[in-house]
């Protein structure tokens, strides 16, 4: 190992271990989903059952259950550390292309900053299948204005598994000039999942998780959800509910039901306000490498904000956008890079140890969630605001920003012999 590297690899290991204590340890069943859900739904696949998403709809794409076989390896008992293995080797495997050669400082900054991050946040930054997804986004936007056939498959890949990494191919083919390289990598990974599918047998069910999801309430955790947590707080016509169909808490009151109709429409307005002003910064001719960190973490903060949906675990969406903007130019996205550890740590305060609060929707716990969610709002601002900024005709790339991007473009993603 590169000496230069060792103090890194060591506080990824701590870290590791820290969140594998937590995990396995913690009060509120972080592991819950794990070990409730994914268990029964690849042993049922394994052993010759019903497979989620073929013979039967699912709520996640169609790739989802792969990453949930190989810990059965580890044995029923065992399958929870299986888990916390896997997704330890992926992060470990982004990790070694961030930190590269070790002569970037932006790189070591921002893998200090992940590390940081998983502190923050908390057992949940491993506890779902999200946690997969997050270290092949991070390994695909560093790689992907060298290699952006390669990043586009990683990213469909992790796309199918679910659905926010999305977000990066979307900004990607809106900014990069190899963008039909990216579109043709995605197009090719969808077929190969589809014809796939079909060979199984399982195309009736294949996009079943678009039509599982159009009928979900307003999730208890999402920030449209606020208003009603404060008025069951205070004793009026709101309450929290458990829906045994989604598996998730939501939210009843009055107007509920026009609220979930309008968010998605919505959702799709506020993206299409951000593509419009990508496309704004595009002509005013800022580098593309200026605009696309920036413009992912927009879309990855709106699929947050406004969304009806609102799990914990999509705080660690925001790891692979910042990571990447951080290596880019670590001074334009210092206060993302802040914000977002403020956001992880309110986010642990309710989950998963004091869960129960935020669901008899006491006093201090709607009051927590409500400053995570106005914090996300402000991140969706700051967002929009420099995409603005980015746009103006007399914005100019900074020293640190040139001088990122050359040391970035400098480093190898895999060591020469």
């Amino acid at each position: 190992m590169n000496s230069r590297l060792t103090p890194y690899w060591v506080i990824f290991v701590l870290v590791h271990l820290w969140a594998f204590w937590l995990a396995l340890t913690s009060s509120g069943y972080p592991l819950g989903d794990v070990t409730i859900v994914y268990l029964p739904w690849s042993e049922q696949a394994m052993n010759g059952g019903s497979i989620v998403g073929i013979n039967q709809p699912w709520v996640y794409p169609i790739l989802a259950l792969l990453p949930m076989i190989p810990p059965l390896a580890f044995g029923h008992e065992l399958y929870a550390v299986g888990w916390l293995v896997m997704c330890s080797v992926l992060n470990a495997i982004a990790y070694a292309v961030l930190l590269g050669n070790g002569r970037s400082i932006g790189r070591k900054r921002a893998a200090v900053w992940w590390m940081a991050f998983i502190v923050v946040l908390g057992p949940i930054v491993m506890g779902r299948i999200d946690a997969v997804t997050v270290p092949m986004a991070i390994v695909a936007l560093l790689i992907i204005s060298r290699h952006p056939m390669v990043a586009s498959i990683i990213l469909s890949i992790a796309t199918w598994m679910k659905i926010w990494p999305a977000a990066a191919i979307g900004a990607a083919i809106l900014v990069l000039r190899q963008r039909v390289k990216i579109l043709v990598g995605g197009i090719y990974t969808t077929l190969v999942v589809l014809v796939a599918a079909l060979f199984i047998g399982g195309f009736p069910n294949v996009l079943s998780f678009i039509t599982q999801q159009t009928g979900r309430g307003i999730q208890v955790e999402a920030p449209v959800a606020v208003p009603y947590l404060w008025i069951a707080s205070l004793g009026g016509n709101a309450k929290v509910y458990y829906d045994r169909n989604i598996l998730t808490y939501q939210v009843r009151g009055d107007g509920v039901d026009v609220l979930t109709a309008v968010m998605t429409p919505l959702l799709v307005l506020v993206v299409a306000l951000i593509a419009v002003l990508a496309w704004r910064a595009q002509r005013s001719r800022t580098s593309a490498l200026r605009i696309l960190p920036v413009l992912v973490l927009a879309l990855v903060t709106a699929m947050i904000a406004v969304n009806k949906v609102g799990s914990p675990q999509f705080m660690v969406w925001f790891i692979a956008p910042i990571v990447f903007g951080l290596v880019v130019s670590a001074e334009r996205f210092r206060f993302p890079a802040v914000l977002a550890l403020v956001l992880g740590l309110l986010t642990q305060l309710f989950y998963p140890y004091l869960y129960g609060s935020l669901l008899r929707t006491e006093l201090w716990a709607v009051i927590t969630i409500t400053l995570r969610n106005i914090g996300t709002l402000v991140l969706l601002v700051w967002c929009v605001r420099e995409l603005w900024r980015l746009g103006a005709p007399h914005v100019l790339p900074s020293a640190e920003t040139r001088a990122a991007a050359a040391q970035a473009a400098a480093t190898p993603i895999i060591k020469e012999s």
